[in-house]
């Protein structure tokens, strides 16, 4: 059994779609957010004290788009993995790699510098500055579903999740209001999937069977 660590809606969300997606059983452990601050015994697992941390046999992994990444290949086939001799194999982990490195990097100086931080200092301009920047590197996203409904291969693959988890936490910041119209209407497909939707569903489900309260983005300050 498969078992993903996770908190609503943060950067776990990844391989909990895709895990939906590929309708794999799995054991699903909600925290409240940042574990680092709110479980400390979530350090026994990782050492690190972030989400996700999967467990998958002798297997450990953190990082989101990694893991997905795993998923499709060792446990597919599956249309949401590419395979090297695929022309489309490089845009596909471009893609799935930018969804973390490029858009949500930005988005997680926004999410500190306007919510984490003690209020002497947060830093409303370095915030403006950041989301500035995410909203540029969007420019790549647009050009792209401006023509095709999904990034790469001609079908949704675990490179939309990537970039769909980013789009997802825009929404979230009060960021998606600055979309361009091509990037919003990919964003609407992506959302309306029954995998995305089985996601929300049931991360809902363990966070009320756990006890754990909507805490992502916190309201209380991580210290």
């Amino acid at each position: 059994m498969i078992t993903l660590f996770h908190c609503l809606s943060a950067r776990s969300f990844r391989p909990l779609w895709m895990l939906e997606e590929m309708g794999l059983p799995y054991d699903l452990k909600v925290m409240p957010f940042p574990p680092r601050a709110r479980h400390k015994p979530y350090f026994e697992v990782n050492p690190l004290g972030t989400v996700p941390y999967l467990i998958d046999g002798d297997t450990r992994m953190s990082e989101s788009a990694a893991i997905c990444e795993y998923l499709g290949v060792r446990h597919g086939p599956t249309p949401l993995a590419v395979s090297p001799d695929d022309k489309a194999f490089g845009a596909y982990l471009n893609w799935l790699h930018f969804g973390e490195a490029t858009l949500t990097f930005p988005q997680a100086l926004v999410l500190r510098y306007s919510r984490f931080e003690t209020p002497e200092r947060l830093q409303p301009q370095v915030a403006e500055d950041y989301a500035k920047w995410f909203h540029g590197r969007l420019r790549g996203v647009d050009a792209v579903v401006g023509a095709s409904d999904y990034l790469a291969a001609g079908r949704f693959t675990a490179a939309d999740i990537s970039v769909g988890y980013a789009l997802m936490l825009a929404e979230i910041l009060g960021l998606s209001k600055d979309f361009s119209p091509a990037v919003a209407a990919y964003w609407a497909r992506l959302s309306a999937r029954p995998g995305y939707l089985a996601a929300l569903a049931a991360q809902d489900k363990a966070a009320a069977e756990q006890g754990i309260g909507p805490t992502f983005p916190p309201d209380m300050k991580a210290g």
